[in-house]
């Protein structure tokens, strides 16, 4: 009896080829729908690990897929690879979108225009956070995900609410029937 022989007559091996038959399909979801992720760092905070001395990381569920018409709105918690290091994936609140124009909470004389398919994210904890006050705008491309709730811990659990927009923040507009390349 050949080793295929023995295999294909084990009791496991029709429970094994189904599950093995969804992989590609749960990798997919994975990939593209939905999954999860933890918050690490102060930055935004008290959204997220609001009691920096436990050692309790906020875990978060992520809609990759509602991300993919790059529709956002002022006020929505992301994640996105940073700008600075490829490597390394920010969870910010995105402040201003294209139009927009932001005053910098470094260079509070200068104001900055936000240009069309970028934005500006920001921590919530302004002072432990490596944001566009430090990067300048960023590519809307970069973002990869929506953080829409709070899974862990379970005395947190519930949505993530969005901010106001700041009052550092005059809201743009296009206007209908111009040029595109004027942005």
């Amino acid at each position: 009896m050949g080793i295929y022989s023995r295999v294909r007559s084990s009791p496991y091996f029709v429970p094994a080829a189904r599950a093995l038959a969804w992989f590609p399909v749960v990798m997919f979801f994975v990939d593209h729908g939905f999954s999860y992720g933890t918050v690490h760092g102060r930055s935004m905070q008290p959204t997220f690990n609001p009691d920096s001395n436990q050692l309790l990381r906020d875990r978060v569920l992520l809609n990759k897929w509602a991300v993919t018409d790059h529709e956002f709105e002022r006020g929505e918690v992301v994640t996105l690879t940073s700008p600075s290091d490829p490597k390394c994936v920010l969870t910010k609140r995105i402040i201003a979108l294209e139009g927009d124009t932001v005053q910098p909470l470094k260079h509070k004389k200068s104001l900055v225009y936000v240009p069309k398919g970028h934005c500006w994210v920001e921590g919530d904890e302004a002072f432990h956070s490596r944001d566009s006050n430090t990067f300048g705008t960023v590519p809307m491309g970069l973002i990869k995900a929506k953080v829409t709730y709070v899974l862990f811990p379970f005395s947190r659990f519930g949505p993530v609410e969005k901010k106001p927009v700041s009052s550092r923040v005059s809201v743009g507009f296009i206007q209908p029937g111009h040029d595109d390349d004027y942005w």
